[in-house]
């Protein structure tokens, strides 16, 4: 059963993770990403939730199957209300980790889709939207 064209996975457990990834591969492939576009929009979305869970104490993936005239792409959205990046400029930069993850940081996620946009507050939370188009 393919999923909705939009929707909210809350992110709260590892299981909620591997949910994440499924998600993204069952749109990834209803739109008909290659796969090395599925690769990369899974990989992001598996770097993005965990950091979600871990750095920002949980939060929520928000998808929605993007329309732009002849072509199409899926947005993800990942949200904390978690303590936020006091410094978004060093979590950008190549090298920085924070540990935990799978070594990719914000910036290699960034590297592997069309648009990336990071909005963060100290004390608040944390909001990363990416989009892949086709």
């Amino acid at each position: 059963m393919a999923p909705e064209p939009t929707g909210t996975l809350p992110l709260a457990s590892e299981q909620h993770i591997v949910a994440s990834r499924q998600t993204v591969r069952a749109l990834c492939q209803e739109l008909r990403f290659s796969l090395v576009e599925q690769t990369k929009m899974v990989t992001a979305a598996s770097e993005l939730s965990r950091n979600t869970l871990i750095h920002g104490g949980g939060g929520r993936m928000h998808w929605a199957v993007l329309q732009e005239g002849a072509r199409r792409g899926l947005q993800l959205r990942f949200e904390d209300e978690g303590p936020g990046i006091a410094n978004i400029d060093l979590a950008m930069s190549d090298g920085y980790t924070s540990g935990g993850g799978m070594g990719l940081g914000l910036p290699g996620s960034k590297r592997l889709v069309n648009d990336f946009d990071i909005r963060s507050t100290p004390g608040q939370g944390t909001c990363v939207s990416i989009v892949k188009w086709k």
